[in-house]
């Protein structure tokens, strides 16, 4: 029976209808336009757009699907990690919809879901082998796992202060590039050189963690030193320093994923998040497996973003086995670890 996922995390509302891995519907609406101004996402301003558009949403996933919340096996929800208020917008809207009309609600963690979204049949032409590598990077986070099974992930390696995505919209703000950051340091680096600044890569061989805040403070001092402020933003000095800083940026993730398969006995890795969808980075990792003859699985670029499916598809993994059933007193989990076995 299908499933239907609502995503609230942060600033995407998305809600999709999901049976054995194929998509029956799905829709997003995203929330870009009204961060854009302020450089960032604003928690409540977010949260108002979720509530605004979670009930449309689901109606227009039912309708196209031609399915009633009694057709479906159940709800998935995520309850976290992200921003406590967007996530309570879709967990107290699933509580109701279960309430209303029987079927249970399953709450699900953001992250495992990207590491599972290859499984998707719209989302990648061949589903991983466990046990694989995941690496997950996005705004809030970046984590190197090791997928055992759909409900079996150990942790390797995590961020220990900014995340990969969190570091490239710092840095765009500091260009004056806009938000997000990723796309438009992106855009910029492509015409620059990568060695042209030698910037530090923190952590590298020195374990699985990751660390990004220091990075970014040398981009800034390097920026103010030499007065770049004073520079067009398409002025060959600043797609240098854009294409060193995100050059720095993929050889860590990269390297960090490379030693990951070769401690383990993996069978590949996927690479997951919105930072996936960096052309530089999904190159420089295709190169890298290729050379070890392992195989890479990376999402389209749609389902590396924020999106419904991959919660349907999580949930219907945990339902199956009876796991982390949501009762009307269940909570958002703002912070919540993927090693924690689920209830």
């Amino acid at each position: 029976m299908p499933v239907l996922g609502l995503e609230s995390s942060c600033d995407e509302t998305a809600a999709a209808i999901v049976e054995d891995g194929r998509i029956l519907a799905e829709a997003v609406r995203s929330q870009l336009d009204l961060h854009q101004k302020y450089g960032g996402v604003v928690p409540e301003i977010a949260s108002r757009a979720h509530l605004e558009a979670v009930e449309d949403l689901t109606q227009t996933v039912l309708t196209t699907a031609g399915l009633s919340l009694k057709d479906l096996e159940g709800l998935s929800v995520t309850q976290g990690p992200g921003l406590v208020g967007a996530l309570l917008v879709a967990i107290n809207f699933a509580k109701g919809l279960s309430l209303a009309s029987g079927p249970p609600v399953v709450g699900v963690n953001h992250v495992q879901a990207h590491a599972l979204a290859p499984f998707l049949y719209e989302a990648t032409p061949n589903p991983p082998q466990f046990p694989y590598v995941a690496l997950v990077a996005s705004g809030g986070h970046t984590s190197l796992f090791l997928v055992e099974d759909f409900l079996k992930f150990q942790v390797l390696g995590q961020t220990l202060d900014d995340a990969a995505g969190e570091a490239l919209d710092k840095f765009a703000k500091l260009l004056g590039l806009g938000y997000p950051g990723g796309p438009v340091v992106e855009k910029l680096a492509q015409s620059g050189l990568a060695k042209a600044f030698a910037l530090a890569r923190p952590l590298i061989k020195e374990g699985l963690n990751f660390s990004f805040s220091g990075l970014k403070t040398q981009a800034r001092r390097l920026y103010e030193d030499q007065r770049l402020e004073t520079l067009a933003a398409d002025s060959p000095e600043l797609a240098n320093l854009a294409a060193s800083f995100q050059g720095a940026i993929v050889e860590v993730l990269t390297t960090n994923l490379v030693s990951a398969l070769k401690q383990t006995k993996a069978t590949g890795a996927v690479l997951a998040g919105g930072v996936a969808c960096n052309g530089s980075l999904r190159e420089t990792v295709a190169k890298a497996l290729a050379a070890l003859d392992k195989p890479l699985w990376v999402p389209k670029p749609a389902f590396c973003a924020d999106n419904g499916a991959m919660i349907a598809f999580l949930g219907q993994k945990q339902l199956a086995q009876g796991h982390n059933i949501l009762s009307l007193a269940a909570e958002a989990r703002p912070r919540w670890p993927v090693s924690d076995a689920l209830p």
